[in-house]
């Protein structure tokens, strides 16, 4: 067992070391390498480290995968390296959101601690094991120089990486270092000094079925009779445990779980090095300051790559220019910032002349001196092209505006470019609504604003697109009432100058939850015509817990540019021979979740007024057995709204789209026999229904609802919701049905809600009535489940109905696990039906009604929306 674990890890390394070592693979083909020659060579490029990168490496040696080490010793600049250990804490930090990394303060405290014990030597395979498992909380250490070589007996009650009690034993054979570890099919013998063994010891192991007396008769006489034995039951205990001792070992000596290893890749994707001999890209680089945000410096790059010089994919019918920008930003000989941009250009035809194209990229930077280092790769083509040159950031408060353009290059760059930079600020007014303490606002609130600079002559603020008030003296701010139930309503903030022209503006989500993931476009404007170019500037959520990706910027349906980093903000030149409809920005996770948002520009006045959301209904159909139907077509729907059929623009089938679902679990005292059930069933739910792109949320409550996990896909997490309650105390269904159904703001897509209780309403804020149209105004599925005789039936079937959800009503709670898994059918099982209403009424509660034209079966759907 032992062998085919080491087998397997030297493998992994063998493999990383091919991808990532330079000189591993010879004329493009592997080269194979033994063991030996690999760690040769990772020893020499470790000898080649500046000392403090040396000795970070010994002291991570225990917690660092393969994959990063091959990847740190790769790097060529010591600003990487330094940026690499940053990355390399950050990502093992359990707490991102704090100032501390507890994770690297414990490590830090025990690597001292083990270079005291050990005389500072961090190869000691003691010094690993502390390191691994904590201090011991005992060592037994041989003083029988004459029977024993040196020997240390750790006893843990309870290490830190196999949370049980472990004996481990240490062995110096001849008494010269280093100590071994030993494992007990060596036999014992090998810890016997020389000849001793002859003495009363057998020359067999531990595990091999002799008494533990066989053994303890030489060492019984030797020193101290406490001391000698607690080492004999300690190797007594070492050998009982047979084959488990290998899975125990393999515990004790592994590190903590790693973080996901996709961020080796990416860091190593933003080295600016280029391989020698690489082919050269013809390429030239201006930097230019067109402005200021806030108190910093924009930078903009502009590369110019002539068309005749580049690479062209073609696929098909299909041509286009595709170049990976990638930049580094140093101050001093630290690494400031990385940043990296895709850029797409559509090809034309053969025939067409040579053109140049532009890659522009924008950064921002606080005064002072920098080195900017730039490298372009020609996807298409395998071409480099790298620059380094020194940067002086100016901080234009109060400087002459720059130098006019003096070759015509420059000239034509700026008139390219003219609207792109007056869409950057030339000074320091800004504009920030301030979100109001707490959740679930309802009622008369204030909402407040941080205004920074000289120009604002008023500020306008709007509700859900409808102005409100405007203010011409501070402070900006408004009192709204948000009524009785908490609702999302958008507040937006605009302050304008003397001249009427916009300064600065803010949108605020009211009432969404901290995990709403989003992107807006503040640039470019709505309605608003442009020539030559524009300013795309995003502002993008980023759910607690994930990861954004990348954002993608489209003019029309063509892909402009990729940003991989914050400021979202890039210069885009239009294209000459087709007129701009909208530009679209495309937010990614990690995990492959999107959103997006878009803005109508040089597109007909009234296109403005259209309304372009689409009603989604996620639907299911049953047959009269009441199983889900799958294998229908967008022609056996019937939609129709308010009586008036609708037009279905979408249509398909949602198994493998993201779901976003919430268990609420009653704990109040009428649950207590029936509690533990309830955990298990609503846990295996979870089990089978949670998927890599789905997030699920756990909500408990009795006399008020409590968010116990907050959306994720950690399983263990929400198992940790859900275990340890106590059935105790009242039933405020009502509130909790309402809490839940918050916590959905500002999601898209498809999302239910599981709410079981035992009984009805007691002492809720928020009546029957409310939380029925609260819950038509969500657009989230909701499936009750009423257990006992109390539940008020009628009631819950009509918050399931009105939602498209289903209603059930078990005997008792070994029913549960049954319906929660024709649940995860129906969720799995679902049709999109999408439509764009015809209904150009106010906003009063429309009914929706969606048929099937097959006879015998039934679609669930919800029964109205509010516009």
């Amino acid at each position: 067992m032992r062998g085919s674990f080491r087998l397997g890890r030297f493998c992994l390394l063998l493999s990383l070391a091919l991808l990532l070592f330079p000189g591993f693979a010879a004329s493009g083909a592997p080269e194979k390498k033994s063991r030996k020659e690999i760690e040769r060579e990772q020893r020499e490029a470790v000898a080649r480290l500046p000392e403090k990168h040396q000795r970070w490496i010994q002291e991570v040696d225990p917690i660092l995968t393969g994959e990063e080490k091959a990847a740190f010793l790769a790097l060529s600049q010591d600003y990487q390296r330094d940026a690499f250990i940053q990355r390399f804490w950050a990502e093992r930090d359990a707490f991102p959101r704090t100032a501390r990394n507890e994770f690297r303060e414990a490590w830090e405290v025990k690597v001292q601690q083990a270079r005291d014990l050990f005389k500072g030597d961090l190869s000691d395979v003691r010094a690993r094991i502390f390191l691994l498992n904590g201090p011991p909380a005992e060592i037994v250490k041989s003083d029988c120089p004459l029977v024993l070589w040196p020997l240390e007996i750790w006893f843990y009650s309870r290490s830190e990486r196999t949370n049980q009690e472990l004996f481990v034993a240490f062995y110096q054979k001849w008494g010269v270092p280093p100590f071994r570890l030993w494992h007990p099919g060596d036999g014992v013998d090998v810890l016997f000094s020389e000849g001793a063994h002859r003495a009363g010891t057998p020359s067999v192991g531990v595990g091999a079925g002799h008494h533990i007396n066989e053994i303890a008769s030489p060492v019984n006489g030797c020193g101290d009779h406490d001391k000698a034995l607690k080492i004999v039951a300690a190797l007594g205990w070492i050998g009982q445990q047979g084959m488990h001792w290998d899975m125990l070992q393999a515990r004790f000596e592994s590190p903590p779980e790693p973080p996901g290893q996709e961020w080796v890749a990416s860091f190593g994707s933003y080295s600016t090095d280029v391989p020698e001999g690489a082919p050269a890209l013809p390429a030239k680089l201006e930097v230019g300051f067109p402005g200021r945000h806030m108190s910093r410096t924009v930078l903009q790059g502009a590369l110019t790559v002539r068309s005749r010089d580049a690479g062209q994919a073609r696929l098909g019918d299909h041509r286009s220019w595709n170049f990976l920008l990638t930049g580094e930003v140093l101050r001093g000989e630290e690494l400031f910032e990385s940043f990296r941009y895709k850029f797409d250009f559509p090809g034309p035809d053969a025939h067409a002349a040579d053109t140049a194209l532009p890659l522009l990229f924008q950064r921002h930077l606080r005064p002072g001196e920098y080195t900017l280092v730039v490298k372009l790769e020609d996807i298409n083509s395998g071409k480099l092209f790298r620059q380094e040159l020194p940067l002086g950031v100016p901080s234009l408060e109060g400087e002459a505006p720059p130098p006019a353009p003096r070759t015509a290059e420059e000239r034509e760059s700026a008139r390219l470019l003219a609207e792109a930079d007056a869409a950057i600020s030339s000074g320091d007014t800004t504009l920030k609504l301030v979100p109001p303490h707490g959740e679930l606002q309802t009622g008369m609130l204030r909402f407040d604003t941080l205004a920074t600079g000289k120009d604002v002559d008023r500020v306008v603020f709007a509700l859900d697109g409808k102005p409100v008030l405007a203010k011409r003296r501070p402070p900006y701010s408004v009192e709204l009432d948000l009524g009785p139930v908490p609702r999302t309503r958008t507040l937006t903030a605009t302050a304008f100058a003397a001249d009427g022209s916009e300064l600065a503006s803010d949108e605020l989500l009211i009432n969404a939850a901290s995990h709403r993931f989003s992107v807006r476009l503040v640039e470019p404007r709505k309605g608003k015509r442009y020539e030559s170019s524009l300013l795309a500037r995003a502002e993008v959520n980023v759910p607690e817990g994930s990861t954004l990706e990348r954002v993608e910027l489209y003019v029309n349906e063509t892909r402009a540019a990729t940003l991989y980093q914050p400021p979202f903000a890039q210069p885009i030149v239009l294209p000459r021979d087709q007129p701009v409809a909208y530009v679209r920005a495309v937010a990614f996770l990690a995990d492959g979740n999107s959103t997006e948002d878009l803005v109508f520009v040089n597109a007909p006045e009234n296109l403005e007024q259209v309304d372009v959301d689409l009603v989604e209904l996620y639907t299911t159909v049953f047959d009269r057995r009441g199983r889900p139907v799958s294998g229908l077509e967008a022609k056996d729907f019937t939609v129709t709204e308010g009586g008036v059929r609708q037009e279905v623009l979408r249509f398909e089938k949602v198994s493998d789209l993201p779901i976003h679902v919430a268990v609420a679990l009653d704990a109040s005292a009428s649950m207590t026999g029936s509690l533990e059930e309830a955990q298990e069933a609503a846990l295996r739910f979870l089990q089978g229904a949670i998927r890599p792109k789905d997030r699920a949320a756990v909500v408990v409550f009795n006399d008020y609802p409590v968010l116990a996990v907050k959306f994720t896909n950690d399983l263990t997490r929400l198992a940790g919701g859900l275990a340890g309650l106590k059935a105790e105390r009242s039933t405020a269904l009502y509130d909790t049905l309402v809490f839940s159904l918050y916590y959905f703001n500002g999601l898209k897509g498809q999302r239910a809600l599981l709410l079981l209780s035992d009984g009805k309403d007691e002492g809720s804020r928020f009546g029957y009535e409310e939380a029925l149209d609260y819950a038509r105004r969500a657009g989230v599925t909701i499936y009750t489940i009423g257990l006992g005789k109390e539940v008020e039936k009628k009631k819950l079937e009509k918050i399931s109905e009105e939602t498209g959800g289903r209603a059930f009503f078990p005997g008792d709670a070994s029913e549960l696990a049954a319906i929660y898994a024709a649940i995860e059918e129906e969720l799995r099982s679902q049709y999109l039906i999408a439509y764009q209403s015809s209904n150009t009424s106010g906003a009063a509660f429309r009914t929706v009604d969606l048929k099937v034209g097959r006879s015998g079966l039934e679609a669930k759907t919800m029964r109205g929306y509010y516009p």
